[in-house]
């Protein structure tokens, strides 16, 4: 029983990031904009845990990666893409707000999806979704004092980053 345990304590990190990053999809849509920021904060930290309490517990697995790359394009990808949207985006871009927002999100699965069929153990090929995600997280609670051309920008450069072929360090 105990070996079960530890075989599955990784997997309920993970599902912790996804229930923070989903839980700031519906904070935003209630417009509470600094909880759902906070949350993906949180999901940021579960996402760094996850990984460290597999290794560690010896219980890294194919498909533990791969609920990990779900988990992360929704609490980093898609859930501060929805924040900045609705916050920032709509209200002063319209239809390229609109845009920036998709290239953000699609950005983010390309990351994630080329991430895991590389293989690269030394150093992340393009800027993680995860520090991208939090970056915008980090930006939201910034917004009041920014120009939104500003964030705009912000999120179109983490866009490029994600699918860059810049290395990043794996710390």
């Amino acid at each position: 029983m105990a070996s079960l345990v530890t075989k599955r304590f990784a997997n309920f990190i993970t599902f912790l990031n996804i229930m923070f990053g989903s839980t700031a999809i519906l904070y935003t849509i209630n417009g509470n904009y600094k909880l759902a920021a906070l949350l993906i904060l949180a999901a940021v930290v579960m996402d760094g845990l996850d990984g460290r309490v597999a290794r560690r517990l010896q219980t890294s697995s194919d498909l533990g990666k791969e609920l990990d790359s779900l988990c992360d394009i929704v609490s980093f990808g898609v859930a501060p893409a929805v924040l900045l949207y609705s916050q920032v985006l709509a209200g002063n871009y319209g239809f390229i707000g609109l845009a920036v927002f998709l290239i953000f999100i699609i950005c983010g699965a390309y990351r994630l999806a080329r991430f895991n069929v590389l293989n690269v153990s030394d150093y992340f090929l393009g800027l993680p979704i995860t520090i991208a995600g939090g970056l915008l997280a980090l930006l939201s609670l910034l917004v009041a004092y920014m120009h939104p051309l500003i964030i705009l920008l912000v999120i179109l450069a983490l866009s490029l980053f994600m699918i860059s072929s810049v290395r990043f360090p794996k710390i």
